[in-house]
C-alpha cells in the first residue's frame, strides 16, 4: 500500500474535529475522513505531545439546567460554533479528496 501524505492543515483539522466531538471515537472520525485509524491516532498523539499535559476540561452546564436564558444562549452559541467548525472541516476534507481523485 502506498503511503499518503496529508497537508499539515488537514491533519490539524482532523485532530480538531476529533477533539470537538466528545462522544466520537478515533475510528469513527478516521472512517468519516477516509484516513487510516492508526494515522489519525498518531496525529492525535503528536498533538498531545505538542500541547503538553492538560487538565481535564469540564463541560460548562453539562447535565444541568441553565441558570438563565443568557446562560442557555451562551451554551447554544458554543455548540453552534462547534458544529460550524465540524462542517468546515468536513468540507475541506471533501475538497481535498475530490482533488486527489483527479489524476
Amino acid at each position: 500500500m502506498a503511503n499518503k501524505h496529508y497537508p499539515q492543515q488537514f491533519k490539524a483539522d482532523a485532530v480538531a474535529l476529533y477533539r470537538s466531538r466528545p462522544g466520537a471515537t478515533i475510528a469513527s472520525i478516521a472512517d468519516d475522513l477516509g484516513v487510516n485509524r492508526e494515522t489519525l491516532r498518531s496525529w492525535v498523539r503528536n498533538d498531545d505531545q505538542r500541547r503538553g499535559p492538560r487538565r481535564p476540561a469540564a463541560v460548562a452546564g453539562a447535565g444541568q439546567a441553565p441558570a438563565s436564558v443568557e446562560d442557555e444562549n451562551a451554551v447554544l452559541r458554543r455548540r453552534v460554533h462547534e458544529l460550524e467548525e465540524e462542517r468546515d472541516i468536513l468540507r475541506k476534507a471533501a475538497r481535498y479528496f475530490a482533488g486527489a481523485m483527479h489524476w
